[in-house]
């Protein structure tokens, strides 16, 4: 090997390198074996973390990603190991996470052959994916994994696959390595236009129920200051989409709460009460608008987005402010007059006491015997004090654990969101752990979703990351149910769960194991969890029929908000 040549697979490292990263997930095999044998030598300043599927790969970088606001990276071989990460990849996408996806590829000379363990992951990775790009020349790699980060982190975040053939990765070149910081055809982030932001003021100066809806963007643009700010001298009450959750610490006296399909009442039903709608760094879900021909028809609409594609996609705007929401925010601030809308906040409070009454106490203080869902996530934020990062996956455990978890901080909330992809949360909880090991990281799963990556169970073992693994069991898929019982006259087809010993499991992966039947042991099994220094596993036997309200059937008015 020449002096100053090195192989293509070592400078894929070096690459990674010179990007910061310092940890990656991924599973070997034949297409990307020089890569790994490049991992080998490197191990001392880039750990890999040994999945036990790839798709646990990329929902284990995008936990890092989400916790972190670092890329998270993910590693693959070719053929079946590059389409394991499809789901993962259209995840991120949905929910801006940004991730680099490295997958190896046949030998350019055998493209389009039909070679052993060849897929085109291009092709089937570009409708999920910012960007992807195939290398097939050794000297492209340099160029094209800079352009990646750079693209993955910009703007609005995304997933970036880089595909490299196997003689890319064999072929030497000279190495020299230049972050990149432009792109011709790219504008990530738009200029902000004063104007705009005037417009905006005065509406917002002027109205007499204005209401902020604020999404992940406030995360993703660490605007979290800003929004705190703005809230605080406008006197407007904010609330949250699932993935904005912890932008605003829960406890915040003008948070007010959780829109959408399993949303309180107050923060749903007065979205169409309001004159002026602030929506800041969301992008107008079905799930939180509901029906569109009746959603805030009354008010005016100020989208504060980064994204031009999401202004006027589902709801008409007023006035877009297109730039970076950090930017935008800290412009508007001054222009901002003090205010209190203390009768515009009583109706909020008045709605509250009535979803009180009818669904929070019962479901925090219930009379029945079982054990509910919402009980156990408060019993969590008993032990947690709201410091911890919970990581749900898909269901109605996670309306729970979104309605009812407590945050203090942000980037605490981490679940798939637009995808609703079951099996997320066991591999992201350990990306977030791994990514912050300072804070405690507890997973809330569901039976059918924990089945899903419950392999993933190894990755913890090996690894010995010390993850809290919540699961409640209701010996269904509970959201289909609930869904099959209040639309299709409790006809549970398919739902039901003929579960195994899920104690037995997590003992044979030799993490320490309880199981709660009963509510008065489930204070001291959470203590216990909670104080453990190593990886956990708390299987809580939940309400068979236990279901998630309030809720507005698809397709309905956020006003149709049924609490029952």
């Amino acid at each position: 090997m020449g002096t100053n040549k090195i192989s293509g697979a070592e400078a894929v490292i070096r690459c990674l390198l010179e990007e910061g990263v310092d940890l990656v997930y991924g599973y070997p095999g034949g297409a990307i074996m020089p890569v790994y044998d490049e991992l080998y030598k490197f191990q001392d300043q880039l750990q890999h973390v040994l999945v036990r599927h790839e798709q646990g790969a990329t929902h284990a970088a995008q936990g890092y990603a989400r916790a972190t606001g670092k890329v998270g990276v993910a590693i693959a071989t070719s053929g079946p190991g590059a389409t394991n990460l499809v789901t993962g990849i259209a995840d991120a996408q949905i929910d801006s996470t940004p991730m680099v996806c490295i997958t190896g590829q046949v030998g350019k000379h055998l493209l389009g052959s039909d070679a052993f363990q060849e897929t085109d992951i291009i092709g089937i990775s570009t409708p999920v994916t910012k960007w992807n790009y195939q290398i097939t020349e050794a000297h492209e790699i340099p160029e094209i994994i800079a352009k990646a980060f750079f693209i993955a982190r910009s703007g609005r975040p995304g997933p970036v696959l880089i595909d490299i053939t196997k003689n890319a990765q064999f072929d030497e070149i000279e190495f020299s390595y230049k972050k990149c910081t432009s792109i011709r055809s790219y504008n990530p982030k738009p200029t902000l236009d004063i104007e705009k932001v005037k417009e905006a003021a005065e509406l917002i100066n002027n109205a007499k129920k204005p209401y902020i809806v604020f999404g992940q963007g406030i995360i993703l643009g660490e605007a979290e200051e800003q929004l705190k700010a703005l809230v605080e001298k406008s006197g407007i009450p904010a609330a949250w989409t699932i993935l904005g959750l912890s932008a605003l610490p829960t406890d915040h006296p003008l948070n007010v709460g959780m829109l959408g399909m399993h949303g309180n009442y107050g923060p749903n039903l007065l979205t169409n009460e309001c004159d002026v709608l602030i929506a800041l760094g969301m992008r107008f879900d079905d799930r939180v608008t509901g029906n569109l021909a009746t959603y805030a028809k009354q008010a005016k609409v100020i989208h504060f987005e980064i994204d031009p594609s999401e202004i006027d996609k589902n709801v008409k705007t007023t006035v877009a402010v297109l730039a970076d929401v950090k930017e935008s925010l800290t412009a508007l601030l001054p222009l901002i007059k003090s205010n209190t809308h203390e009768s515009w906040h009583n109706e909020f409070k008045e709605m509250y006491k009535i979803e009180l009454d009818a669904v929070i106490n019962e479901e925090l203080k219930p009379k029945k015997e079982g054990i509910s869902m919402g009980e156990t996530i408060e019993m969590i934020n008993k032990h947690s004090k709201g410091d911890a990062i919970m990581v749900s996956d898909v269901g109605q455990h996670q309306m729970f654990a979104c309605r009812y978890a407590k945050f203090n901080s942000t980037k605490s909330n981490v679940t798939s969101g637009g995808l609703g992809t079951m099996g997320f949360a066991l591999p992201a909880a350990i990306g977030a752990k791994m990514g912050m090991p300072e804070r405690e990281v507890v997973a809330i799963i569901g039976d059918g979703g924990f089945q899903m990556t419950i392999q993933e169970l190894g990755t913890i073992f090996q690894t010995k990351v010390p993850v809290k693994i919540v699961v409640l069991n209701n010996e269904f898929l509970g959201m289909v149910r609930q869904w099959q019982q209040l639309f299709f006259d409790k006809r549970y087809a398919s739902t039901e769960m003929t579960n195994p010993n899920f104690i037995a499991i997590a003992e044979g992966y030799y993490i320490k194991a309880k199981k709660v039947t009963k509510r008065e042991d489930l204070d001291a099994a959470v203590a216990e969890m909670m104080a453990s220094k190593e990886s956990y596993f708390l299987e809580v036997m939940v309400e068979k029929e236990n279901n998630v309200f309030p809720m507005i059937p698809t397709g309905a008015s956020v006003s149709d908000m049924r609490l029952s």
